[in-house]
């Protein structure tokens, strides 16, 4: 059966899609309420809405649309072939907005909400897995979303919403981000355990100046304070190779390939010898960076609090 024309105005053909959606979302239950009843009295009652005004409403829409929904027989009404196809649509609309909000609703509860953590890569290892397992004492159904990723770009999925909060280096200080300091490493030159300087147990970074360095590609903390150190000491490292990981840079520099500025490793790399920097500040300072203006989730702000009440013993000793 061919659907039936209203003779009434509809959307102009050249609307857009989203001018039909503004037009047609807020009407959406209260079609399924008519639909689902068959009668506009009891589909007032249920909605808690005058009756006049639901009459209307289904007036309009069906002038929005340019068809019959319903076939009227007083307050009485039955679908049309027209609105069965509507209303499937609708139904299963209204279902997947129901069941986003009670996502968004448990994202946010207090006892089993979730929060969205992002770290560097150097952080993944002990450090974040440390601090979950503690902040878990107390909260230990809430859950975490874990992005894994280097300083730049945790800071862009925090601008976008993706992340709740990041651990990163150095501390960012960016128009519409929050960032406080937690905790510092103290950078080594990493040289070969066969390279003529592995004897000594600290090191001025200009005496590395004629060294070929391994560091991480340009985009990380880490580099970026790699570049600025030797800078500080007088030079400009010649660089070997460029990578993602500290201790795939460990690797290369016991295979000879270089030296290299880290922080600590989680578990001693045999071939290498780690020698103190003197006569600057060679540390990287680790910071928790968040959204300006946002507002925290329970889940959120508890881990949030726990983050900031871990400054100064952020690290592994």
């Amino acid at each position: 059966m061919a659907h039936q024309h209203s003779s009434q105005p509809r959307l102009s053909p050249s609307s857009d899609t989203e001018d039909m959606v503004m037009l047609l979302a807020p009407r959406l239950a209260h079609f399924a309420g008519v639909a689902r009843t068959e009668h506009v009295t009891r589909a007032a009652q249920e909605l808690q809405v005058p009756q006049s005004t639901l009459s209307r409403a289904m007036v309009r829409l069906e002038q929005d649309l340019g068809v019959d929904l319903f076939a009227r027989r007083g307050r009485t009404v039955s679908l049309t072939p027209a609105g069965r196809t509507f209303l499937a649509s609708v139904e299963r609309a209204l279902a997947e907005i129901e069941r986003a909000a009670d996502e968004v609703r448990a994202d946010a509860d207090a006892t089993t909400g979730k929060v969205a953590f992002g770290f560097l890569h150097t952080m993944g290892a002990e450090t974040v897995p440390g601090l979950l397992q503690a902040f878990r004492v107390d909260h230990p159904r809430v859950r975490f979303s874990l992005v894994q990723n280097y300083g730049e770009a945790m800071l862009e999925k925090l601008r976008a919403g993706e992340l709740d909060l990041c651990l990163t280096s150095p501390v960012p200080e960016a128009p519409g981000l929050v960032a406080r300091r937690l905790d510092e490493q103290k950078l080594r030159l990493v040289v070969p355990a066969d390279h003529p300087l592995a004897a000594r147990r600290r090191i001025r970074l200009a005496e590395a100046s004629d060294e070929t360095f391994v560091t991480l590609e340009p985009g990380y903390g880490l580099r970026r304070i790699t570049d600025h150190l030797c800078l500080e000491a007088g030079f400009r490292p010649r660089i070997a190779f460029e990578g993602e990981e500290t201790e795939t840079l460990r690797g290369l520099v016991a295979a000879g390939l270089g030296v290299a500025l880290l922080p600590p490793p989680t578990v001693p790399r045999p071939g290498v010898v780690e020698l103190a920097i003197t006569g600057q500040r060679a540390v990287r300072e680790i910071g928790v960076a968040w959204l300006e203006g946002r507002t925290d989730t329970p889940p959120v702000a508890a881990f949030k609090r726990f983050l900031l009440s871990r400054r100064g013993g952020l690290l592994p000793d």
